[in-house]
Order: structure tokens, then C-alpha cells, then sequence
């Protein structure tokens, strides 16, 4: 499946229904009356997050999206039927932008949330609606409201507990297949990930969800490379994993590179607990292992991991320092949610 997590849609609820101009004739009634009944309201359109998705790849192939209009009115006093919703089903952490692309509408972080894009017209008043002691066979009845009708913008930022960042070919890619079920694509060339995946870390008995994104060079604020577009399906995580190849000339300098790109992105990246490590440690001999991680707790102010994703060397130590982070996070969160659900109350 393609992956695709930005996607400009147009949305339009239905028009409400007529409603009727009908007057009842039966026989020995001798004052039958008006009995129009109003016309049925337009269908919404509603945007809810739905599990087994991590792609907005079908909105590539529709764009377009429009609820039914509501039944008209009809005779005997019966109200036409109200028109047909219309649901787009995205992925959990979808958000929702005006067409400007910056007015946030909603968020969507939990399964089964929704939210009403466009609410379908009100129907029409059939012509018993118009009736009074002045006029008592009125022949008007008014016709359904017009729906609404706007351009959105769907983006999608990936719901997981720690992110992988780093420079191109830091091993980002080989660690998390080795660590999970996913196969990303594996070269030895620069940007062999072209978008982001995902994977289920099993340790201790216990799991969390793990993100790789592109590599980020220097200037990719600005664009350079792919960009920083795909920074945004780690904004959400609960720790970044920040590998540092140990084929870097300058490790120091590989470091400082990507932790700028952090800053220059904002949103809060580069305030995010942070788990540090030397990676593809097997193609160093001791001395120029010692000498790397010398340089590289230099630069970062604290002692990082040694990691080999094809020896395992430092696999186990790295995840559980994820895990620590990702665990003391959750506990504040259930603590949060323990204190809003007394103020509710």
C-alpha cells in the first residue's frame, strides 16, 4: 500500500427536502384541510478515525464527497426521509485543516472519534405548516435549505510512542526491522526511506510503538533533501531515538546537524526526552569506538549507547531506555486523565 499523509478533499452536505402542498379529500369529510408535510433534512458529512489504516492513500483516488438530499414532503402529513450520511474514515491522529491549511478544525487521536464536517440542510415546511384561523387552504410550502460545502485539508501524524531520527544512513531503518515485524527498504545509499513506518517493539513482556522517518540533512527546515515534512509523525511520540552512525567522520558534528533541524522545526521536537546512541558500532575497532563516543558525549552532555543492529550489541539496553521513558510518560498521562475525570465530575 502507498503511503500518502496529506490529502485536499471537498466536502458537501445535502440540501434539505421540499416540503408538499397536498390538501385532504375523503369522502363524507367535509373539511378536509392542508396535510403537506415538510420535506426531510439534508444528509452530514462526518470525518471519523477508524483502526487498520496509517494511510490517506484513498482520498488520492476521490476527492470529491456529497450526502444525499433530503426526501420531499408528501401528502397525508408525511415527512420526506432525511438524506444519507456520508463518513470519510481515516486514520487514527488525522487532522483536520480549513483550506487555508494552517486553521486547525479538529484532531482525531482516538479510535471511533468523530467529528461533523458539514451539516445537511433543514427541510422545508409543507403547507399544513401555514395553516391559521385567516388562512385556512394555504397553497405554499417552502423549500429545503441548502447544504454546506468546503475544501479541507486532511493530514495525517502517526500515533507512536518513540521516533527515530537521525542523519541518512545512521542504521535507522536496519534497527527497527531488527527490533520489529516491519520491512522497511534497506540500501547503502542516502534517503532509501522515503516515508515513514512502523513497528511493534516486544521487550520485558511489555511493547510500545516505533516510528523511522526519512533522514534529515542540514537545511532540511528549508527543504533541502526531502525536507522536514515528515517530522510531523513524530511530534506525537513520548521519546526520540537519536542514532548517530559510527561512519561519520564527525560525529559531533552529525549530532549538532539534526538537533538544529529539531530546533529550526519547533513544535516541540526538540524539547522531547531523548535516548542517544552510536550506531553501526561493528565497523569501528575499540580504539576508534572509544574515540567516537568520547567525541559524542562531548557534544551531547551525557554518555550515549553503543548499538549494533547486526550484532545485537546494545539492541536490549537501547530499547529498555526507551521503554523507562515511554512508561514514566504514561503513568502522568493516566494521572492527568485521573484528575480531568474528578473535575468532570
Amino acid at each position: 500500500m502507498k503511503f500518502l499523509d496529506q490529502a485536499k478533499v471537498y466536502v458537501r452536505s445535502g440540501d434539505g427536502g421540499a416540503g408538499a402542498v397536498s390538501f385532504r379529500r375523503e369522502k363524507f369529510i367535509e373539511f378536509g384541510g392542508p396535510d403537506g408535510g415538510d420535506g426531510g433534512r439534508g444528509g452530514d458529512v462526518w470525518v471519523e478515525a477508524v483502526d487498520g489504516l496509517n494511510t490517506l492513500i484513498d482520498y488520492r483516488y476521490q476527492q470529491h464527497f456529497k450526502a444525499k438530499t433530503g426526501g420531499h414532503g408528501m401528502g397525508r402529513n408525511r415527512t420526506g426521509a432525511k438524506g444519507a450520511d456520508v463518513v470519510l474514515k481515516v486514520p487514527v491522529g488525522t487532522q483536520i485543516y480549513e483550506e487555508d491549511n494552517e486553521t486547525l478544525i479538529c484532531d482525531l487521536t482516538r479510535v471511533g472519534e468523530r467529528y461533523c464536517l458539514a451539516r445537511g440542510g433543514n427541510g422545508g415546511f409543507g403547507n399544513q405548516h401555514f395553516k391559521s384561523s385567516t388562512n385556512q387552504a394555504p397553497r405554499r410550502a417552502n423549500p429545503g435549505l441548502p447544504g454546506e460545502e468546503r475544501w479541507i485539508w486532511l493530514r495525517l501524524k502517526l500515533i507512536a510512542d518513540a521516533g527515530i531520527v537521525g542523519l541518512p544512513n545512521a542504521g535507522k531503518s536496519t534497527f527497527l526491522a531488527t527490533v520489529t515485524a516491519a520491512k522497511p527498504k534497506i540500501a547503502d545509499y542516502p534517503f532509501t526511506t522515503l516515508h515513514p513506518n512502523l513497528g511493534v517493539v516486544r521487550t520485558d513482556g511489555r511493547e510500545f510503538v516505533l516510528a523511522d522517518i526519512p533522514g534529515l540533512i542540514e537545511g532540511a527546515h528549508q527543504g533541502v533533501g526531502i525536507g522536514d515534512r515528515f517530522l510531523g509523525h513524530v511530534e506525537r511520540t513520548r521519546v526520540l531515538l537519536h542514532l548517530v552512525s559510527a561512519r561519520e567522520e564527525d560525529v559531533a558534528a552529525a549530532y549538532a546537524t539534526v538537533r538544529q533541524e529539531l530546533t529550526a522545526y519547533g513544535h516541540g521536537l526538540a524539547g522531547k526526552p531523548e535516548v542517544l546512541a552510536l550506531s553501526q558500532a561493528d565497523l569501528l575497532g575499540d580504539a576508534e569506538r572509544a574515540e567516537a563516543l568520547k567525541a559524542l558525549e562531548k557534544a551531547a552532555g551525557r554518555r550515549p549507547f553503543l548499538l549494533s543492529s547486526a550484532t545485537g550489541e546494545g539492541v536490549q539496553e537501547v530499547l529498555r531506555a526507551l521503554m523507562r521513558v515511554i512508561e514514566d510518560a504514561r503513568e502522568r498521562e493516566e494521572v492527568s486523565d485521573e484528575v480531568d475525570e474528578r473535575w468532570r465530575k
